[in-house]
């Protein structure tokens, strides 16, 4: 992530464990054995060790929350990972500090269900006052009221801010002013300001908000009921009065005494929240027809509940997998809690879906083996084609990660090959810091690969691969805010070459492809091992009609590294080491 001073002006200032069974006896030995079956597995019960839930009568609670936080504050690449659920009610007085693959939510079916008369922090003290490494933590489903009238939350990448109800306002930056590159808030209130101060860019969508304080590079809203008024790039705010379509992550709640995971509708041209009026309208799922896994359990047992109808939801911890987790029932539910993690071994597809209706995926992290795989997660089979416009494939606060926690590899990351999916919020990161990190070390060509059409990006965000960071073949595709970083670690600028053309497009959609449209996206490079690497352009695209952009800005961050142009032959290119953008208003 980027680690760069910013022109900042301070005036702008729980159910069973996994049941593995045992295979039946075998026949005499003169007759054929019959096949291996598997006994049925046990659904719902118990959510493991890692779930913490409280009350407002549990004893306490901020003595366990900082426990927690003490151990997950700098545990960047760390195996712990947690989720913290509080049942609806008041809790007063606490100040909840959240570190590494940690989540904390509120288990009503509002917001407003669940208050805590205190904070939900994210600060950078571990950093030194640096926030751009404060990835892979949530808040979700809470209503907040800020000791001192504002809640800071100051993250960086795979960070979501979802469904809550803050009645006050919201920092987004460290404490100081420090650098931060975030960030992503849906279906959510803030009743007073956004101040992001420092934060390079961030996305917003179908929320409301009090006022918005100030922008650096590139702040992107759609649906957003308070939102500044479009200004690109002066100051850089791109803003959609709706968002085209949108659907709400599923998230687990009580009913009285039993744990259900409730299932947000589709909504089209969307504004505002889900939850302001009334019941929320969706529907919901018991815990009954979820097989609730705990880490150890193999690819064989996840698949094998698949196969009997269940969903899953995947309670806390680090799951090695042997064979890919294959999703073939239309309206499958897979639902992780606390940064469940997902580790293809042997080269394999960490999960596939089918080309079937109404999957939703939603709360996870893959990351990379350390035997390559031509792909880490497949939404839909090569040369799927069928229509799920009324009831799309949804992909939600899935991150990928190739690297960091270990010499990891992938040939490409993430494929959507299904017609209609939506991926709301996304960082998939080949690390440029950690363990396993080198230029080969931990080779990832391709970011996301868009084979299908009708597709719908809002907030990807892609990082460092060692081509296309983003390749589009797909008809008809969008993307509401794109933020990317090119591969730090370039050896020279013929590791970069493109054919004849200097470096790969961070986002390059295919000649053959005659209708795309994008907003707010922005590319940056920071090529450190050679710094006279010349990117031509950050944005690749046709040049026809049908292929609009709105809104791009590429940076070269501290002079190391050089785009010449914006998009294709247009734009400016980047100057010195001012990191100023340069920026394009509208394509063609």
């Amino acid at each position: 992530m980027t680690r760069f001073p910013l022109p900042l002006s301070r005036r702008t200032v729980l159910g069973a464990a996994a049941i593995g069974a045992a295979l039946p006896a075998l026949g005499a030995t003169s007759a054929p054995a019959a096949p291996a079956r598997r006994k049925p597995l046990a659904a719902g019960g118990d959510l493991g060790p890692n779930v913490i839930v409280f009350d407002p009568s549990t004893p306490g609670i901020q003595a366990k929350l900082d426990e927690i936080f003490k151990q997950q504050e700098s545990a960047q690449f760390g195996s712990g990972r947690y989720q913290l659920l509080f049942k609806p009610g008041t809790y007063n007085g606490l100040n909840a500090q959240l570190g590494f693959y940690t989540s904390i939510s509120g288990l009503g079916l509002s917001p407003d269900d669940t208050t805590i008369n205190g904070d939900v922090t994210v600060d950078a003290g571990w950093f030194n006052g640096n926030a751009t490494q404060n990835f892979w933590r949530s808040a979700e489903n809470l209503a907040l009221v800020p000791v001192n009238g504002t809640n800071r939350w100051a993250v960086a990448q795979a960070a979501p801010f979802r469904r809550m109800h803050v009645r006050g306002g919201l920092n987004l930056s460290p404490d100081g002013y420090g650098w931060a590159s975030g960030g992503y808030i849906a279906d959510s209130r803030i009743d007073g300001t956004v101040g992001p101060y420092s934060q390079q860019q961030w996305y917003t969508r179908d929320s409301s908000v009090g006022g918005w304080q100030n922008a650096v590079w590139n702040m992107v809203f759609s649906g957003v009921e308070g939102a500044p008024a479009q200004a690109f790039p002066n100051p850089p705010y791109t803003t959609l009065d709706t968002t085209p379509v949108s659907r709400e992550k599923p998230f687990l709640y009580l009913d009285g005494a039993d744990y259900k995971v409730f299932l947000p509708e589709k909504r089209t041209n969307a504004r505002g929240t889900t939850w302001g009026s009334g019941t929320p309208r969706g529907t919901s799922l018991p815990l009954s027809q979820f097989y609730v896994a705990q880490p150890g359990v193999s690819a064989s047992t996840l698949n094998a509940a698949l196969a009997q109808g269940l969903n899953l939801l995947l309670t806390p911890g680090i799951y090695h997998l042997d064979a890919p987790v294959q999703v073939n029932r239309a309206g499958t539910v897979v639902l992780g809690l606390g940064y469940a993690t997902l580790v293809p071994d042997g080269g394999v597809t960490a999960l596939k879906v089918a080309d079937v209706n109404g999957v939703r995926l939603a709360g996870f992290l893959v990351d990379a083996g350390t035997v390559n795989s031509p792909t880490l997660l497949e939404i839909g089979p090569q040369g799927a084609s069928a229509d799920h416009s009324a009831d799309p494939i949804t992909v939600q606060d899935v991150f990928v990660r190739i690297g960091g926690a270990g010499a990891g590899k992938a040939t490409t990351s993430l494929v959507v090959n299904a017609r209609h999916t939506i991926v709301d919020h996304t960082w998939v990161w080949r690390a440029d810091h950690g363990e396993g990190v080198g230029w080969d070390t931990n080779r990832a060509d391709y970011g996301v690969v868009v084979n299908g059409d009708d597709v719908l990006m809002t907030g990807l965000f892609v990082e460092h691969f060692n081509k296309y960071d983003v390749q589009w073949s797909g008809e008809r595709g969008r993307t509401i805010f794109f933020q990317n970083e090119k591969a730090y670690d370039a050896p020279n600028q013929a590791a970069v070459q493109d054919g004849s053309t200097k470096g790969f497009a961070a986002y390059k959609v295919a000649n053959s492809v005659t209708s795309h449209e994008g907003w707010g996206l922005g590319s940056y490079c920071f090529y450190n091992v050679d710094p006279t690497i010349v990117q031509h352009h950050g944005f690749a695209a046709p040049n026809t009609p049908g292929v609009k952009f709105h809104d791009l800005l590429v940076v070269s961050l501290g002079g190391k590294g050089q785009y010449e142009h914006v998009i294709n032959e247009t734009g400016a290119a980047t100057s010195g080491s001012d990191t100023v953008p340069s920026t394009v208003v509208s394509y063609p």
